[in-house]
Formats: C-alpha cells, structure tokens, sequence
C-alpha cells in the first residue's frame, strides 16, 4: 500500500509500516515538513494515490464533502502510547489492507475496524 502518515502521529509508525512493505511517506518527509497544510496533504494522497493515516477528523468532512483524500484511514484511539499504536496495526494490518481494496474510509479503534465507506 502507499501511505501518508500526518504530523500527529509518529514518525517511527511509519518504519514500522516499511518494514512491513508499505511505500510510506510521514508529512515529516515532505518539503514543509510537519507544517504542510491539510489541503496540501490532500493533494499528494490523490496525485500519488496515497492512503492518508491520521488521527485528525477535519479529514473525515474533507473526504465527504470533496472526496478528497483519496483513501483515509481514521485513527480513533485518542492518547496511546507509541507500543499500543504499534500493536494495535501489527494486530489489524491485514484486515485493513483487505478493507482498502474496496473501500475509501476506514476507522481503527481499540477492539476494532469499522468499513465507514
């Protein structure tokens, strides 16, 4: 898969997810950085067709009003801690690869994914 990682998460979700196999970019790899604006987030998902990761839900109206990004996968844990974000796509990788390949809009929380669209 081809991902986009927000400013906040991790930089380190994204090694794990290349070492998994997974083209990744973190918003920490792009010209301004942790600085680049949603709209500019957006922009690269479509050109590049990169699955957006965050946790950060002004994405959720941008995908229902201009369907834009061009996939998004909505983090709903709140606060965890680095180990728990980790374990928690270890856990779920699969089932989330699966839900991406007929779905735009899908939500990891704790106990669960849920398919939005």
């Amino acid at each position: 898969m081809k991902l986009l990682i927000d400013a906040h998460l991790p930089p380190s979700l994204a090694e794990l997810l290349r070492a998994a196999g997974h083209d990744v970019l973190h918003t920490r790899d792009l010209p301004l950085g942790n600085h680049t604006s949603d709209t500019e987030i957006n922009r690269i998902s479509v050109v590049e067709q990169r699955i957006v990761i965050t946790k950060d839900a002004d994405f959720v109206n941008s995908l229902i009003v201009k369907d834009e990004p061009y996939k998004l996968l909505l983090i709903s844990t709140g606060n965890t801690t680095n180990r728990q974000l980790f374990d928690l796509f270890t856990r779920n990788m699969s089932q989330i690869i699966q839900a991406f390949e007929q779905h735009t809009y899908v939500e990891l929380e704790y106990s669960h994914v849920t398919i939005h669209r």
